[in-house]
């Protein structure tokens, strides 16, 4: 199979490179590298460097390709809230290009990354696909136009799609350098180096985090289901469990046998209080279920932090 994974030197993308190259896949990896790193991708994938929203680029990375992933974006909410601009240009139009090539080259399937932000803190926990959408920052607005772009790719342009809702995604290779950090590393960071980790709020809000090999699973099984079954829908993927962020800060600190500190600022702007996922259509549409619970994800990813 042929494959093109866009933002493939990410976190994610890159992850995902190396599992179809792994599976003996022919893989090639679209990428701006404004916030992926070109020595994360596979020796053996092909790297075109390139923005997402041009059209030229676009075209001739999914030239041949049999299945899409579509990873890149403006991820960060924060970001979002600073540059709404730059976020729609990356994330919606960024999403159209990629879908209208993928018509024009007779591409059988795009998997489409999505966000559990779509929501906006559902007040239905766990939540399911059904509940209503609310976003609440302009990160989310363009994940949710994406989720729509490709439904109706699959409706009028005869092109299979599958939008997969991560939630909280985290484990090795998952950068705290970043001014749009995740949470976990630099939870790890923090502990790491004795210094207090920044909490925004209380830390009693609670997420539910994905362990990045259960993300990389799913994309595998969302590119191989069934069209009947899950073609121009969106999926959960979640570890299916909630956690606090003082709890996060309390399992960390075991694994690194450390006792942690917290410096306590303003909540941040965009930000929901809590999820959880119900993760039942996936099981059922996709063959989908997390291996990896969230103390093991958290001691593979705090080990890997060890040996970088």
């Amino acid at each position: 199979m042929q494959a093109l994974v866009t933002g493939g030197a990410g976190f994610i993308g890159s992850n995902i490179v190396e599992a179809l190259v792994a599976d003996g896949h022919r893989v090639r990896v679209l990428d701006d590298l404004t916030t992926g790193y070109a020595d994360n991708v596979h020796a053996d994938a092909e790297l075109v460097v390139g923005e997402v929203a041009d059209e030229d680029a676009v075209a001739g990375a999914v030239e041949g390709a049999e299945v899409v992933f579509h990873l890149a974006a403006h991820r960060a909410v924060l970001r979002s809230v600073e540059q709404p601009l730059a976020t729609d240009s990356a994330n919606v139009h960024g999403t159209l290009t990629v879908l209208k090539a993928a018509a024009d080259a007779g591409v059988g399937r795009v998997v489409y990354a999505s966000s559990s932000s779509v929501y906006g803190g559902a007040a239905e926990l766990p939540t399911p696909e059904t509940a209503p959408t609310w976003p609440r920052s302009p990160y989310a607005v363009t994940k949710l136009t994406g989720e729509h772009y490709c439904r109706v790719f699959a409706e009028l342009y005869g092109v299979e799609t599958v939008a997969l809702r991560y939630f909280n995604v985290y484990g090795p290779r998952q950068r705290p350098d970043s001014a749009y950090a995740a949470v976990i590393p630099l939870f790890i960071a923090a502990l790491r180096q004795g210094t207090p980790a920044e909490v925004h709020g209380d830390g009693k809000q609670s997420r539910d985090f994905t362990y990045i090999d259960d993300v990389v699973a799913a994309n595998l099984a969302a590119a191989s289901a069934p069209a009947e079954r899950c073609s121009g829908k969106a999926y959960n993927i979640a570890g299916g469990c909630a956690y606090s962020l003082l709890d996060l800060l309390d399992i960390l600190g075991g694994i690194l046998g450390v006792e942690w500190r917290a410096d306590h600022g303003a909540p941040r702007p965009g930000d929901v209080r809590h999820t959880r996922a119900d993760i039942s259509a996936a099981r059922n549409d996709l063959g989908h279920d997390p291996k990896v619970d969230f103390p093991e994800g958290l001691a593979r990813t705090a080990a890997w932090f060890s040996n970088r």
